[in-house]
């Protein structure tokens, strides 16, 4: 097998996985037939999973949610940390709005995202 074409192929896959982790960890030598085979199928579930069920990007309003939710600040608590009202912040988290170019700069400084996703690069 070069390639899963089909979920129910999948499924079988991912049971094998399961059963071969019982006979593998972290001592088992690499030229070991069940290692093997776990890292040959694993590469076919990782190649499927990667054509049938990929995971997008976040969103700008998910990423700002996770970081406050990191930094446990409440929308008035970003809102006066960005230097911005609260019905901004909250625009910003419904999508309803972007940030203009030096609101983005103070989130990439104080809520520490990259540049490039907080500028849609």
């Amino acid at each position: 097998m070069t390639k899963i074409n089909n979920e129910h192929e999948f499924e079988v896959a991912i049971k094998r996985i399961e059963e071969l982790l019982k006979l593998v960890d972290n001592d088992t030598p690499p030229t070991d037939k069940n290692d093997i085979e776990l890292d040959f199928i694993s590469n076919l579930v990782a190649d499927y999973e990667e054509e049938n069920y990929p995971i997008e990007a976040p969103t700008l309003p998910e990423i700002i949610k996770l970081r406050m939710y990191e930094m446990n600040l409440t929308q008035i608590e970003l809102s006066e940390l960005i230097g911005v009202s609260p019905s901004c912040v909250s625009e910003y988290l419904s999508g309803k709005s972007k940030p203009t170019l030096k609101v983005a700069s103070e989130m990439i400084r104080k809520l520490n995202i990259d540049a490039s996703i907080m500028l849609g690069v």
